[in-house]
């Protein structure tokens, strides 16, 4: 019966792509002065968002009210602000998550300044620091760059996706880092392997390769999710043809080999190079298209890879996330790839930077 109301909703839902293959309307939430990673948000439904780290920005994170869409620095100046007597500062923010205890969960991977990437939870209801995870250099070592992550409350453990591209890396050390909320003992996982890794389809933007010193940047492990009870966790490198899925039960397992774990990821579904992930409560992925200023979505019902939303100042989509409270997905456009490095070493990038935002099929998942 679960499953027959499961296929019902999908298809009520879904018709309009299905029928018409049409996209959905897409609007302009804000406009910022800098570029927007990821995005998350307080019970209130204001927005929690990271400036991208590769523009090197004063502050790391904002919150936005939702309302006035008046920003200021998040969690407070304190956080943002450099030093050299402690750490309790963010150095590089872009993967953001809250959870269903009002935390706001911010992946600082550092590289900015000399010190250790770590997650750092704030807690929104009570306006104070919950804690924070540091990522040693055995799992964090050069070539680590800590991108997103899921924020598995029911297992009890950080999932980190590391794109393998930190401090020049040209992704073939990407990986999984899994931390244990509970006891903050951290692990390294598939770093280099068969779905870690990016493979060879160069990020292309109005027939432009996205490339460094003449060179294709290729990033491994980098957009990733879980369903609605956290039986699966989806993921991909942001340069690959594929989608894989595994169970989180084994991927946080202590006790399988690498190969047996390899053994037991599934290949999912076919899809274009892309950024950020999220999901709906009936199982449809929805992820960043870098080159095509869109949004698309893999279908449930079977798999089919569709274009759902499209702008053109939706100039490299990254994170998209769902708003629990207003029951929108939003969607960041970061233009990194009219950033100097990439672009002879002058910065194309101009304001304003958008949010948008748009009806996804079904309710999201709140806290992916």
């Amino acid at each position: 019966m679960k499953k027959q109301l499961f296929y019902l909703l999908f298809v009520a839902t879904s018709m309009v792509v299905y029928s018409q293959n049409k996209t959905l309307e897409v609007s302009v939430f804000a406009t910022t002065d800098q570029a927007v990673g990821n995005i998350t948000f307080t019970d209130a439904g204001n927005l929690v968002y990271s400036h991208h780290p590769f523009f090197a920005p004063q502050n790391r994170v904002m919150i936005m009210d939702a309302v006035t869409k008046e920003s200021k620095p998040f969690p407070n100046v304190s956080w943002n602000t450099l030093r050299e007597h402690d750490d309790h500062y963010l150095s590089n923010v872009l993967g953001i998550r809250n959870d269903e205890n009002g935390v706001v969960w911010m992946l600082d991977m550092a590289q900015r300044n000399d010190v250790l990437p770590k997650i750092v939870g704030w807690n929104t209801k009570k306006n104070q620091l919950e804690r924070i995870y540091y990522l040693p250099k055995m799992v964090a070592p050069k070539h680590s760059q800590p991108n997103d992550m899921v924020v598995d409350t029911e297992h009890g453990f950080f999932i980190i996706a590391d794109e393998g591209i930190g401090n020049g890396g040209d992704g073939s050390e990407a990986a999984f880092i899994i931390v244990d909320m509970k006891t903050g003992a951290t692990r390294r996982l598939l770093e280099g392997t068969r779905t870690t890794l990016p493979e060879n389809t160069p990020t292309v933007i109005n027939g432009k390769h996205l490339a460094v010193n003449g060179k294709d940047l290729l990033v491994g492990n980098d957009g990733i999710t879980a369903d609605a009870d956290f039986e699966y966790v989806y993921y991909g490198p942001l340069n690959g043809t594929k989608i894989y899925r595994i169970k989180t039960v084994d991927l946080v397992s202590e006790v399988l080999t690498e190969t047996q774990l390899d053994s037991k990821i599934e290949t999912y579904a076919t899809k274009p190079n892309n950024g950020g992930m999220s999901i709906d409560l009936i199982g449809n992925i929805y992820l960043t298209a870098l080159e095509s200023n869109s949004v698309s979505v893999v279908l449930a019902v079977d798999k089919t890879v569709r274009t759902i939303v499209q702008d053109k100042n939706m100039v490299w989509p990254d994170g998209v996330s769902y708003n629990h409270v207003d029951g929108y997905m939003y969607v960041s456009a970061a233009q990194v790839n009219k950033g100097a490095v990439f672009n002879n070493g002058k910065d194309l990038a101009t304001k304003p930077f958008y949010i948008f935002r748009f009806k996804p099929l079904y309710k999201g998942v709140p806290y992916r």
